[in-house]
């Protein structure tokens, strides 16, 4: 399940009650930061959300400094209180949490400019980023072909995207765009894609009631 914290609606406190929600499902949660904020992501970690995703990483500077907030020290600058947070049961599992949560942690680098598509290598090369995922939306509007998914230009930054996410031996995930859903997403070898929103299934749903009303 993809929570949205980017776009969609929420904040630190929420993200414990949607966690909690998906307790007794076999739904692991991602959750999209707003942007790689220190205080968001120490928050969201703390829930014991274990899989994060960041929108707009543009360079490996970046992608450095993001693994590094999401970890404690030797290997990052997560601030640490294990004794009154969720993910380690409010202290009655420390050890096995803070020895755990480093190989548990599932980064996720979102590739949405024609920056960041000229850096895929060298992001991907950066120890702890697990997977590239390509915002097909944001990236063809960073090249000024908003929604212009058939654009000669868009095309030829897509390819480029997609091939090197490949090459780079890092998972790889993409949102449905153009004709594309997921089941082609992932003949194509994505690892990873959505199947909608539970806003687009209402919107959806709605507007198919309002259409069959008025025939």
């Amino acid at each position: 399940m993809l929570i949205d914290h980017e776009h969609g609606y929420g904040d630190t406190r929420g993200i414990t009650r949607q966690i909690q929600s998906l307790k007794e499902t076999m739904c692991s949660a991602l959750i999209r930061m707003p942007k790689d904020d220190e205080v968001y992501v120490k928050k969201t970690l703390d829930t014991g959300a274990n899989c994060l995703m960041f929108p707009a990483v543009n360079n490996k500077k970046q992608a450095e400094n993001i693994v590094e907030m999401c970890r404690y020290a030797p290997s990052g600058y997560r601030g640490m209180a294990p004794g009154m947070i969720r993910a380690t049961n409010y202290g009655l599992n420390v050890k096995d949490y803070i020895g755990n949560i480093e190989n548990d942690l599932l980064i996720v680098c979102q590739i949405e400019t024609a920056e960041g598509v000229s850096n895929i290598k060298v992001i991907s090369e950066v120890k702890g980023i697990d997977m590239l995922f390509i915002g097909p939306m944001d990236l063809s509007t960073s090249i000024g072909k908003f929604g212009k998914f058939e654009d000669p230009l868009f095309i030829e930054i897509m390819e480029k995207a997609k091939e090197n996410i490949f090459k780079s031996g890092k998972f790889s995930g993409i949102i449905p765009y153009g004709g594309l859903g997921w089941k082609e997403l992932f003949e194509i070898g994505f690892d990873l894609t959505t199947a909608g929103t539970e806003l687009s299934l209402l919107r959806d749903t709605a507007v198919s009631i309002i259409k069959d009303f008025n025939k």
